[in-house]
Parts: C-alpha cells; structure tokens; sequence
C-alpha cells in the first residue's frame, strides 16, 4: 500500500495553505493524503473546565472539516484524518515516519505577530526522520513559468538523499532542477584584508564548477528528461538559494542526522532559507 502524504493542520487559516499544498503533492504521488491535528490535552484527563470528550469533538470537527474542503476541492484523493494526542512536536515527529513526508505550515495557530517561522515548524523540521516540507500562506506566483525545483547543494559534503528527493520532485511536476551550490572564499582573505588575484578566484570557482558536475552527473543519467541547471556562485549557499526561491515551486536542502550536544538541530544554511525563502521549503534528512 503506498505510504500516505501527511498534512499537520488546526484552526488556524495559515495551516490551510499547507493542507492544500499537500493534498496536490498526494495527487501527484498517488498517494493518499492524512490529516494530523497534535495537542498534547486531548491525552489528558477532563477538568474541571473542559471534558476531554469536549475538546476531542472538536478536535475531530475541525479535521472533517478541512477533510471536506479538501475532498471537493481535489475530487479522487483519498483524505483521511487522525489525531495525535501528544504534545505537537514530539507527536508530529513520531508520527512523520508513516508517511512519504509531512507538510506543515510555517506558522500555526498562536504565532506571534511578525514571526517568520514558529516553534513547532523549526523543531518537526529539526527532528523528524522524513522529509519535511514548510508551506507559507500567501505565497507569490514564481517569478519564472516554467516549473523549477531548487535544490541546495554542498559539494563537500553531497548527500544523496538531498539530490534524490528533489530529482523526484522534478520529475513529478515535470520541472527542471536547479543545483545551487554557494562557494566562499577561505577565511584567511578575509582576515587579513587581502583580495586575491583574479586567476585564483577563476581556479576556486572551476574546481567548484567541477566538483558539482561530477556528483550531479550521476543523477542526469538517472532523470535524462530531467533539465538540469548547475548554478555555482560566490557568496555562500544560503544567500543564493533564497534568490532562486523566487523562481522556484520547492526549494530542496538538508539537515544531518548526527545528533548535536543539545539535540538535532538544523544547519544555519538551512535556517536562513527556511525563514526567507519565497517558496515551499523541503527539509530532507540524512546521515
């Protein structure tokens, strides 16, 4: 059976732009789509104030609801719906495993005002062991028609399942892919306040060229209908892949599973272009 498209959701309208986002992704992956709703009372014991039975109704009453308004808006996609009574990290991160990948949006309900991303999106996004994919609300049209897929990429250190999942995700949509790798130069120019000649910029700059075509060129041989853009530039990787975000329907990056003294945490790189990137952001996990 194909693993389901999972969509955390609540009251909230910014959430919605999430759930349909996900629910056109289940379509292109026949897959079904699954609705989570996390909120750690719906464990608990009623109080005084509230009975459980109460905040479950309307837990549920919510979830058939945007099960409703997604059904008629995508006719054929299988909706269904759970609740996971747990707190909405720790819930969202273990339940992200049943699914090809989780969609959440950036902010949820209770955000405060002006915050680029919440809490809850940066710590699923830091910790699940799927691919995670943060949609904002209001998003512009790209600025390009053609369909693009950004994928960020370091070249010292090339992640396979980074490059694989965005291949896929340009195939699915029939998008090209963009492969943007940031390159910069060492510490020691900057320190001391020395511009290096220009021929070894130009000899920097190729041998990044070089290291990106060489561990792209597996994957052009895997996708060959797949258009393939290798976008190598100064300035680090971050900075360029937030400029590409505004042509593209997904940008790709990310995020080591080593654990860090303090827990899983995500990569400044892949901080930055989750809170400035004009497009979807899907954050992929790896070793």
């Amino acid at each position: 059976m194909t693993r389901p498209v999972l969509a955390a959701v609540d009251a909230s309208v910014r959430s919605r732009a999430a759930a349909h986002w996900a629910a056109q992704e289940a379509g292109r992956r026949e897959a079904p789509l699954r609705l989570l709703h996390a909120r750690p009372f719906l464990g608990r014991k009623a109080n005084d104030l509230v009975a459980l039975d109460d905040l479950e109704a309307g837990a549920r009453s919510m979830l058939d609801e945007v099960a409703q308004e997604l059904t008629a808006a995508y006719p054929g996609l299988e909706v269904g719906s759970e609740l996971v009574p747990d707190a909405a990290i720790d819930g969202l991160v273990e339940t992200a495993g049943q699914g090809q990948l989780l969609v959440i949006g950036t902010r949820g309900l209770g955000g405060f005002h002006g915050l680029l991303v919440g809490s809850v999106s940066l710590g699923v996004a830091g910790r699940s062991t799927s691919p995670v994919v943060l949609v904002r609300e209001g998003r512009p049209e790209p600025e390009s028609h053609e369909p693009e897929v950004t994928v960020g990429f370091d070249a010292l250190e090339p992640a396979d399942a980074v490059l694989e999942f965005a291949f896929e995700a340009a195939q699915l949509r029939g998008a090209r892919v963009r492969v943007v790798h940031g390159w910069e130069l060492p510490p020691v120019y900057g320190y001391a306040g020395w511009v290096p000649v220009e021929t070894e910029r130009t000899e920097l700059g190729s041998l990044a060229e070089t290291m990106v075509a060489e561990a792209v060129a597996p994957w052009r041989e895997k996708y060959p209908r797949t258009l393939v853009l290798e976008d190598v530039r100064t300035g680090g990787g971050a900075a360029a892949l937030v400029e590409a975000s505004a042509k593209s329907d997904l940008v790709v990056v990310g995020r080591r599973t080593r654990p860090m003294p303090l827990g899983t945490r995500l990569g400044g790189v892949t901080h930055a272009v989750i809170h400035h990137a004009q497009a979807p952001v899907a954050v992929v996990p790896h070793p």
